[in-house]
């Protein structure tokens, strides 16, 4: 079945070697979707990659610095939307998101009504794949603090596999990507779209760390990540008081 309606963003740095694969196994699960890399490499290995492929429904756009993953979502987003997309999917390039597992994440979405759904580490029958202990227990702790801060029903804040209905997506275009341009936007997102009155859900999933290329996280923006909940969470409490208004006034 073709999914015409459908956008897939991939941020990509580095990944040269991984993304044509990504992009025939993503094309195999889901065909007729639209794909759009957007790229932060310092050279133009990955999006000469993806031109050479000469795929109609496949654009690539090289942004010449590392701009962040936040902000290379949200400009892969807007190109979904202009395209016509009413669904759009998120995903890494490192084959850490399984593409197995995109017509299960879509059905999902669609058929439970959510405009937010993440492929979350973190239930009970998810699995994590090689990643250091050390690393485990950052995420963890991370999203337990982020949970109790933000108070959004979900486990998994930072996890970049998720659907987006197009409601979701014009409200990630239009007031996301204003608290940091790396993986604090994934959080900022949530909130955003959440205290918004949009609905948001989860479902299991297997994240296996990457095996080939460079990962793009580096230790100064996880911890601008960790320091920026607290932006965030100044967010959250200035849109449940602006809802509320809007609420008491009948204006919503």
């Amino acid at each position: 079945m073709a999914n015409l309606d459908l956008g897939v963003v991939i941020p990509t740095y580095l990944e040269g070697k991984n993304i044509t694969n990504l992009i025939s196994s993503v094309r195999q699960f889901c065909p007729g979707v639209k794909i759009v890399v957007v790229d932060d490499s310092p050279d133009n290995e990955t999006v000469d990659a993806v031109r050479e492929m000469g795929l109609s429904d496949v654009h690539a756009i090289h942004r010449n610095k590392k701009g962040g993953r936040g902000s290379a979502v949200i400009e892969g987003v807007a190109w979904a939307l202009n395209q016509g997309c009413q669904w759009i999917i998120e995903m890494d390039a490192d084959f850490s998101h399984p593409p197995s597992q995109l017509p299960a994440l879509l059905n999902e979405a669609k058929t439970k009504g959510y405009d937010l759904l993440i492929a979350s580490r973190y239930l009970a029958t998810s699995k994590i794949e090689n990643w250091p202990l050390a690393r485990k227990i950052f995420s963890k702790c991370s999203n337990i603090l982020a949970r109790v801060l933000l108070q959004v029903p979900i486990h998994d804040y930072t996890n970049g596999y998720r659907v987006y209905s197009k409601p979701a997506a014009e409200i990630v275009v239009t007031n996301c990507g204003k608290l940091g341009k790396g993986f604090i936007a994934l959080s900022e997102i949530l909130v955003n779209v959440y205290y918004r009155g949009l609905s948001v859900g989860e479902i299991p999933t297997v994240f296996t760390n990457r095996v080939r290329g460079q990962s793009s996280v580096n230790a100064a923006e996880i911890t601008n990540a960790f320091f920026g909940l607290f932006k965030i969470l100044k967010m959250k409490l200035d849109l449940v008081s602006s809802e509320r208004k809007k609420c008491q006034t009948g204006n919503r």
